[in-house]
């Protein structure tokens, strides 16, 4: 069966950028300003506290990842009160060995491993705005093997290591979105996924993107009324049913597109359009100009 999830990440095309190993004692703070790439930290060691704009305070603990999918500006520091340190990330220099933060003696009071990639996909801010601004996954041992590993591979520069850094990025990703998706998750995809009702009609819209979907057909396939399942559709993840369809049709049209491996009559068959004009008239409205132009421009 077709996997939202793994598709969404698979049209994101996350790549590792950079991660660095840091450490605080004593009072210290950091306030990062907004940044708009995708950011992680895992704590290695100790505790440490964690605002990020928009988003109540939380306090985070040796073994918590935290994913943040557009990265706004946060606040980390220890719990003595201090004036954090101001760092715009998109101009701070790449740090050399772990970053100290505060007391420069004596054992650190935590320990982290922080680092951002990027989406090269174009239809990134789609997919993000499907997913929470914070996400905080606590006590999963799979994802603590995965940042051992991202540790590891960035500290010893190995050949090869852009390509498994790009790949754990993946894993990173995919077990982190696994483990946050439920019902109390933002309104989103995960949030969709995470509801007994709706997870089948996103599956089918994944599966078989080529139907002609009516909101009353999803509705069947969910065990909903029609109105019932619109209205708990569009509370849920955020958009209209219709909405998240015709995104994620032209989301996949775009990476279609940009292969430039197939005409446009079929890119339009692939995604669900039944002549290549419809599709034009539908893509253009949607992308702002036509796929022939944009398969030339990318």
């Amino acid at each position: 069966m077709t996997d939202p999830l793994s598709e969404v990440i698979a049209l994101l095309q996350p790549r590792a950028v950079f991660s660095k190993a840091i450490s605080g004692a004593g009072g210290w703070g950091v306030r990062y300003s907004d940044f708009g790439q995708p950011s992680f930290c895992a704590v290695l060691e100790g505790r440490c506290r964690l605002a990020v704009a928009g988003q109540s305070p939380i306090t985070l603990e040796a073994g918590d990842f935290v994913l943040l999918p557009a990265t706004p500006g946060f606040t980390i520091s220890g719990f003595e009160p201090v004036t954090p340190e101001r760092i715009d990330p998109k101009v701070a220099p790449s740090a050399k060995g772990e970053v100290r933060h505060g007391r420069k003696g004596g054992p650190p009071d935590v320990r982290l491993l922080g680092g951002y990639f990027v989406f090269d996909s174009p239809d990134a801010a789609l997919m993000v705005s499907l997913l929470p601004a914070l996400l905080h996954v606590r006590g999963v041992e799979r994802l603590a093997t995965l940042v051992r590993l991202v540790r590891d591979e960035t500290s010893e520069q190995r050949s090869g290591s852009d390509l498994v850094l790009t790949r754990l990025v993946e894993l990173l990703l995919i077990e982190t979105l696994r483990s946050t998706a439920s019902e109390d998750t933002p309104p989103g995809l995960l949030r969709g996924l995470a509801d007994a009702r709706l997870a089948p009609a996103i599956r089918q819209m994944h599966r078989h993107l080529t139907r002609p979907w009516t909101v009353a057909q999803l509705a069947k396939s969910a065990a909903l009324s029609r109105s019932a399942f619109f209205d708990r559709f569009t509370r849920t993840v955020g958009l209209r049913p219709m909405e998240y369809l015709l995104g994620w049709r032209m989301a996949v049209a775009r990476g279609l597109l940009r292969d430039r491996e197939l005409s446009i009559t079929e890119v339009a068959e692939r995604v669900g359009y039944s002549s290549a004009s419809t599709f034009t008239t539908a893509f253009n409205r949607h992308v702002g100009q036509p796929p022939g132009r944009f398969a030339r421009a990318s």
